[in-house]
């Protein structure tokens, strides 16, 4: 196990633990949302008892807060010699401080501990994701796999959180039925796509401040990106979210088909803020100090659900197979 600590550095107080833990990035847990809004909207579970809803909402959020801080306790630790080669992210406490191993695992198991024990109270198929979740974060932080460290796995397995956030959401709703794979996988590839532009952003920013020997430095995973390579994974991911999501709306509900358009230009407004240098594409928890894409993402948001219930029978005929006739005669 790699260690932050260092001579001559201050010990770490109580609020590095915390700080280690990342609660400014439960903003993240949004994307439980939709999971809960698709249940609702799909399951036809019949009458909702929104009291027993609510509960079960909370004990959700209070799992998903609990695993990703688990998970980003460990992720800071192991990381920190790594981040004491990056221009920003040199000043986080697992690097400015010395921090003590036991505290740091003694905070992981807590944090584990009680998401999974909240987690079993939502029943089997909740408690298997929040398992999944769990062992994914050791995946990617944790020699000797640490998927972080290797190009485009990384990733793909980070990426894997927005769809265990989804399931996050529809299990808490309706345990005992599954989700459409399509939406899950679109969730993947728009995850996927998000976190590919974030390390557009990093490469960019790490290469304008050290030169491209620092890379490796950094992340062994950076020393073989290239921007060409970067952008370029994020055109497949971009396209394979609009293929699952086409998929999904053409079985399930073509009125979605409106939405689109603000989902296009969403990922392309995304995709310049990466360009962009020292954006909040790097930092994605920053993301709400962003006006304009909070504005899209909400409108985009709420036409979904004005969509679910408001049918538009002309689009109908783009599900058709039948060629058109123009009904032009000698």
């Amino acid at each position: 196990m790699l260690l932050s600590n260092h001579a001559g550095q201050p010990t770490a107080r109580f609020s590095d633990y915390l700080a280690i833990a990342r609660p400014d990035h439960w903003i993240k847990h949004v994307l439980i949302i939709p999971g809960v809004a698709f249940a609702m909207i799909m399951s036809a579970a019949g009458p909702v008892d929104y009291t027993m809803l609510a509960g079960r909402l909370l004990a959700c959020l209070l799992v998903a807060m609990a695993l990703s801080s688990a998970n980003y306790t460990i992720n800071e630790w192991l990381d920190a010699p790594f981040d004491a080669m990056h221009p920003t992210k040199r000043a986080r406490p697992a690097v400015q401080t010395t921090m003590s191993p036991t505290i740091v695992f003694a905070q992981y198991i807590l944090l584990t501990s009680v998401g999974m024990l909240a987690a079993n109270t939502l029943g089997g198929s909740f408690a298997t994701v929040a398992v999944v979740f769990a062992i994914f974060g050791v995946i990617y932080n944790v020699r000797p796999i640490r998927a972080k460290d290797r190009a485009f796995l990384d990733v793909i397995v980070e990426s894997l959180n927005n769809p265990l956030r989804f399931l996050f959401g529809w299990f808490a709703v309706t345990p005992h039925v599954a989700p459409p794979a399509s939406i899950l996988l679109a969730y993947w590839f728009g995850g996927a796509f998000l976190m590919a532009a974030k390390r557009v952003s990093e490469h960019r920013a790490i290469v304008e401040a050290g030169g491209t020997a620092s890379l490796a430095a950094y992340r062994p995973s950076f020393a073989v990106y290239t921007q060409s390579s970067l952008v370029t994974s994020c055109l497949v991911y971009a396209q394979g979210f609009a293929f699952m999501m086409a998929i999904f709306l053409l079985k399930y509900r073509i009125e979605y088909l409106v939405v689109i358009p603000l989902l296009i230009a969403l990922f392309a407004a995304y995709m310049r803020l990466a360009l962009t240098p020292d954006s909040a594409a790097a930092r994605p928890e920053e993301l709400m100090r962003q006006p304009a894409m909070m504005i899209g993402a909400a409108i985009t948001m709420a036409l979904f659900g004005v969509l679910t219930f408001v049918d538009l029978p002309w689009l109908n005929g783009l599900t058709s197979s039948d060629l058109i006739h123009l009904g032009m005669g000698r």
